[in-house]
């Protein structure tokens, strides 16, 4: 079972010792996962709880909010990745102004030593934390040897038995950065090693304008206000994963489908493969599903008319479950 706080107050008073982590882990992606193993068997290790310190929202919403990026994931996903790694708790952090104004004493004062009793932090060579960025890891040495922790640095890059290029071939340290890119170019095979799964939305399905429907390609429309971050237009295989835990196979499309005017940029999974008598009573309206991201079948292309547009949906669909029946 993993703890989840999503404030200071909720912590056992006698939780601990723990061994203890920070940063925003948006994607929890492979290099994420590399420092948060590491911790995980230094807890074990010292008889001590893994911890991860996380912040909602990003800090750049707050500094920022102009540029902020778009999140890989939403934090529901975020909690439910780090879960999975084998952590024994994590602490959600309101991240604010007055959170920002922290000293990075202080930050480690209350949160690290007086809240969660740590023992040990992980840290990576660039970590920065406390009021304008200026507590590094020197900081934090300084700091262990004041509160009594010991200070384990770790440095993310890549990840162990997983070598990971650039298209130029050479090394390229794992990132939020990297992965956001490679959605951006609808580059989703690659957002996937880099992640370590498949790039993921969850959001409500909504009525849409029945077009799929009409055509014979009926879709689960997502909500606009999904979370997860959402790739370059095109068709993509993937999956959709309904309420019940179904994994359906399915052909997304991601876009405003230029064959028809003003439609607007939306993100519409068809279920593939469904049994005969399932198909009309097949409704997944009010359900909030997670659509994840395989392979990119094509770009989104304007067509002549719907009937250029279903011979070329009957082609992605056919390749959609042939790619994913490989997976």
């Amino acid at each position: 079972m993993v703890y989840i706080w999503h404030d200071p107050s909720e912590v056992p008073a006698d939780f601990g010792p723990s061994v203890v982590t920070f940063g925003n882990f948006d994607g929890v992606h492979r290099g994420h996962q590399q420092v948060l193993s590491q911790l995980i068997r230094s807890a074990r290790l010292t008889h001590s709880k893994a911890v991860a310190v996380t912040f909602d929202p990003h800090p750049a919403v707050i500094h920022r909010p102009e540029s902020a990026p778009r999140l890989i994931m939403g934090l529901e996903d975020k909690l439910e990745a780090l879960g999975e790694l084998g952590l024994d708790a994590i602490l959600v952090v309101k991240y604010s102004l007055d959170l920002a104004s922290l000293t990075a004493e202080e930050f480690v004062e209350q949160y690290l030593v007086d809240c969660l009793h740590a023992s040990h932090v992980v840290i990576g060579h660039d970590a920065r934390f406390g009021r304008g960025n200026s507590g590094d890891l020197e900081t934090m040495k300084a700091l262990g040897g004041k509160f009594g922790f010991e200070v384990q640095v770790i440095s993310e890059f890549g990840s162990e038995g997983y070598p990971l290029h650039d298209d130029d071939g050479t090394d390229r340290r794992c990132s939020s950065t990297w992965v956001r890119e490679a959605l951006q170019e609808g580059d989703v095979a690659t957002a996937a090693e880099v992640l370590g799964r498949a790039h993921r939305m969850r959001g409500e399905v909504v009525h849409g304008a029945a077009r799929g429907r009409a055509l014979g390609f009926p879709t689960a429309n997502l909500a606009s206000d999904s979370t997860g971050l959402i790739p370059a237009d095109g068709i993509y295989a993937g999956w959709l994963v309904d309420e019940a835990g179904k994994r359906w196979p399915a052909a997304i499309s991601v876009g405003s489908n230029p064959t028809f005017d003003g439609v607007s940029r939306q993100v519409e999974a068809h279920v593939i493969d469904r049994p005969r008598e399932a198909v009309e009573d097949f409704d997944l309206y009010g359900q909030t599903v997670i659509v994840e991201f395989v392979a990119r079948l094509r770009g989104m292309v304007a067509y002549r008319g719907p009937e250029a547009l279903v011979d070329q949906m009957k082609l992605d669909v056919v390749q959609a479950h042939q790619l994913l029946a490989r997976h």
